[in-house]
């Protein structure tokens, strides 16, 4: 099987012949510049109205091409498939009919499977490529896990980079191999069952090698500014193409890469008044596209809380699948950690009781007044919802790596309110997210890392160390000089995972932890999730104890207790209840009580 997105810009290979297309709005004169079996061509492309030049020629495969603008600056093409000389450099055709697929019968898994486990193919082996992330995928699957989600992997400057400053959003990083090299990921990854969604960003471009600004303007507008500038143009003049972009993007990586899915980083940063808004159209356009044939899935980062984006009709989404639940995770973090930083704050007075709300209801703001925003009321009513309408977390790139010196949980939480919590998160009829390593209890940091230059270089740096001037350990300049450079080396170095600690004493203990509760998921707790509606209740056991409960269709409910407290706290009356699963068993029979700092599970029909 062979799989092609057409789309109406970029390099597309018809037989013996290629089509080149680039909107160019603001150029006068735009040359195709191609390097053909060793042989150099330089032809001038006609203007069509609307601002689109377009040229064939016979360049198969493998040829290297770029746009000269106006007699001047060459740039790659922005919809380029492969860039292998990094974004500076010359494009590279691509025939997408040249891989076959091996995963034909795949269609995907339904979302109430999915265990999703994040990571940067960078860091995530020594080789930091593709080729070897296939190598660990049957460890993962081993403990439980059944969906992938990629970084972003969209080309950005430099050998090493989160993703999140990517400028050619068609072509996936040559640091991480060729284009048949995440084929062949995918591919793997469904043979063994793992779904693969793909991070993907839609709110702005990396600040090197972006270059539209020279020969289509309209790609911006000034009149919405962002952290990053002009905003992406989705709602002024000539708008239109570049939502065909970004939907045809989307389409690309789904269908030409048979990705089971995306992740839509920041939303809420995305400035659009139209309507329907681009996330909207995007979202329709997808669920058209592939209708009943295949499950796609698409999960919002959304600092807004909007749940009306995760609305379901007929129990099917009708825009997004979920939303990462950052509520949930804040909670959770000042639980084990004490931590009331920041955006902690607005978790900090009744932390327990905001982790059961975000466990039974989704969102902590529901429309509430947020202190950390000035009081400004933040999100929408969410407890009407599916649980699977939320993505749970203990931790994830951002939550670890925008920390100053990339700690994970593992190295400065209590341990085992560390395990109650990852036991509610695993155990919740929410789907759960799992950071790199986490399954082991990795003590490897993830820092910021870019590999820019210059003075853009030095900026970075500055504005790292500086972001954390507000913190007390951080305001002696002294300190913040020991903040990792973001544009070392050896910061990117420092985040790989060690894969030894997998079979170290503690890595064993948590690998148990992680494979028990997603045994019980898989087993007990998987099946009963289409018999949940809605969101469930909370009630307090105590100051710093909670029991929710999701109520069965048909009757029943399931219940999850967590105890965070010093001592133990008596249990509620459980007459017809099974127990599924309990982190401290030693001391639950006959006593009637939950122990300090421990979870359990409960089912009652």
């Amino acid at each position: 099987m062979r799989r092609k997105h057409l789309m109406p810009f970029g390099a597309h290979v018809d037989g013996a012949q290629t089509r080149f297309r680039l909107w160019a709005p603001a150029a006068a004169r735009v040359d195709l510049v191609a390097t053909i079996d060793g042989r150099e061509h330089d032809r001038q492309m006609p203007r069509n109205p609307g601002g689109w030049f377009e040229a064939t020629l016979p360049a198969p495969p493998g040829s290297r091409y770029a746009y000269r603008i106006d007699g001047g600056l060459v740039v790659p093409d922005p919809a380029s498939r492969c860039n292998p000389d990094d974004v500076h450099g010359r494009s590279e055709v691509v025939d997408p009919d040249a891989y076959e697929w091996k995963d034909a019968q795949w269609q995907g898994r339904p979302w109430e499977e999915a265990v999703v486990y994040e990571l940067h193919v960078g860091t995530f082996t020594p080789e930091g490529t593709f080729e070897a992330a296939v190598r660990r995928f049957d460890e993962l699957v081993e403990v439980g896990v059944t969906a992938l989600e990629l970084m972003p992997i969209a080309d950005f400057p430099g050998s090493r980079n989160w993703g999140y400053d990517g400028v050619l959003l068609f072509a996936p990083d040559s640091t991480y191999g060729r284009p048949d090299d995440l084929k062949r990921l995918v591919d793997a990854a469904h043979a063994r069952g793992l779904m693969v969604l793909l991070d993907v960003v839609y709110n702005h471009f990396g600040p090197d090698g972006n270059y539209l600004h020279a020969y289509a303007p309209q790609f911006f507008n000034a009149r919405h500014q962002t952290p990053w500038g002009a905003a992406i143009n989705f709602d002024g003049e000539q708008s239109d193409v570049v939502r065909r972009y970004f939907v045809h993007n989307a389409l690309y990586w789904l269908e030409e890469f048979h990705f089971d899915g995306l992740r839509l980083d920041a939303v809420h940063a995305i400035a659009d008044d139209s309507r329907p808004d681009i996330v909207d159209e995007l979202a329709t356009t997808v669920r058209a596209h592939f209708g009943e044939r295949r499950r796609v899935h698409l999960v919002l980062e959304n600092d807004r809380n909007q749940a009306s984006r995760l609305a379901r009709v007929d129990g099917r989404p009708r825009l997004a699948t979920a939303q990462w639940n950052d509520d949930l995770h804040h909670a959770l973090h000042v639980v084990v950690t004490g931590e009331d930083d920041g955006y902690y704050s607005d978790y900090a007075d009744r932390p327990v009781e905001r982790f059961a709300r975000a466990l039974a209801e989704g969102f902590v703001y529901q429309g509430e007044p947020s202190a950390f925003r000035g009081g400004e009321s933040r999100g929408e009513r969410s407890d009407h919802l599916a649980p699977t309408a939320f993505v749970d977390f203990a931790q994830n790139h951002d939550q670890v790596g925008n920390r100053a010196l990339g700690e994970r949980l593992t190295t400065f939480a209590d341990p085992r309110a560390l395990r109650a919590a990852a036991a509610c998160m695993l155990l919740a009829p929410s789907v759960p997210l799992l950071f790199m390593g986490e399954e082991f209890g990795a003590t490897t940091p993830f820092l910021f890392f870019c590999a820019f230059e210059g003075e853009l270089a030095e900026a970075v740096t500055q504005g790292r160390r500086n972001e954390f001037t507000g913190f007390a350990r951080f305001r002696d300049p002294a300190a913040r000089e020991r903040i990792p450079d973001p544009v070392a080396a050896s910061t990117f170095l420092a985040s790989k995972l060690d894969w030894r600690q997998r079979d170290a004493n503690a890595g064993r203990e948590w690998l148990d932890l992680y494979r028990s509760c997603l045994a019980v998921r898989r087993e007990r707790i998987v099946p009963l999730i289409p018999s949940i509606e809605r969101g469930g209740s909370h009630a307090e056991l105590g100051e710093r104890a909670f029991i929710v409960s999701w109520p069965l269709r048909g009757g029943g409910q399931l219940m999850l207790l967590a105890n965070f407290a010093d001592s133990s706290v008596p249990l509620p009356a459980r007459p017809s209840a099974t127990l599924l699963f309990a982190t401290d068993v030693a001391t639950l029979d006959g006593i009637g009580e939950l122990p300090s700092r421990a979870a359990m599970v409960w089912l009652e029909r």
